[in-house]
């Protein structure tokens, strides 16, 4: 059974929204307003405004799920269960500090291992992409489709940066966009909600998180795309962090090849 079937489905999609509503309204208050800055022991930086957010996250999913644990980017993980909500509440921080608009907030409910329903909000262009196990994406309330280019020659390759690939992967990545269209970066989860709406074919990312990645499976799925592991593989929390995204079966089958050399 689809999650579009189950009896929650209805209050999962609202809750979601309303978890995007609460990221856009205290993100965009703060864009491009002075923002203390600290960095983690990972030496990624975070603000009070990603913390803001999955504060108010948390205590929203709490009162609609109690039974429903959370994982979240900036704080511990709360609850275990069947299903869990995980939220991503800036990503692309280093975008939102430096007031590049396609930073996002990215909003997952998960059973088991399977992302049944993701968002994608981008709070300073006022554009959502909602994804739902057994339903089509939607694009701030219209249907989403990706694009129908299937060669190589003919895509549009994004990553969001260059810098996090190590030698090998930068290699895989430097053939396989050399094989493109166009090759371009900088977007953070954007990339994906371009993709669902079909204005770039191949999204090729290295060292993400699950926050990162759960929340755009179900968009870029139910769009019509494909989205796994660099080699072909099943997402999951224990991912090795490399993703690839594409418009089809077609181009996923061919990104794979070159990406598992």
């Amino acid at each position: 059974m689809s999650f579009a079937n189950h009896p929650d489905c209805a209050a999962a999609l609202a809750l979601a929204g309303q978890l995007a509503d609460v990221a856009r309204r205290i993100a965009a208050r703060h864009f491009r307003t002075p923002v203390a800055v600290t960095r983690k022991s990972d030496g990624t930086p975070v603000t009070v405004v990603d913390k803001d957010i999955e504060t108010e996250m948390r205590r929203m999913i709490r009162a609609a799920f109690p039974q429903h644990a959370i994982r979240g980017e900036e704080f511990p993980a709360e609850g275990s269960g069947e299903f869990a909500w995980v939220l991503d509440p800036i990503d692309g921080t280093k975008s939102f500090i430096s007031g590049f608009p396609l930073f996002g907030s990215l909003i997952a409910l998960v059973q088991g291992e399977r992302p049944v329903i993701g968002v994608i909000e981008a709070p300073a262009l006022a554009e959502r992409w909602v994804g739902c196990e057994g339903r089509p994406t939607l694009f701030n309330g219209r249907a989403a489709r990706t694009s129908e280019r299937r060669t190589l020659g003919e895509a549009v390759v994004y990553t969001t940066t260059a810098e996090t690939f190590n030698p090998e992967e930068r290699a895989r990545f430097e053939a396989l966009g050399a094989r493109a269209a166009l090759r371009r970066y900088g977007g953070d989860c954007y990339l994906y909600g371009m993709l669902a709406s079909g204005s770039c074919e191949l999204v090729v990312e290295v060292q993400l998180k699950p926050h990162d990645f759960m929340a755009v499976i179900p968009v870029v799925e139910g769009a019509g795309g494909r989205i796994s592991g660099w080699r072909g593989e099943t997402l999951s929390t224990a991912s090795d962090g490399r993703v690839v995204a594409a418009a089809n079966e077609t181009l996923w089958r061919e990104a794979v090849a070159e990406l598992s050399r």
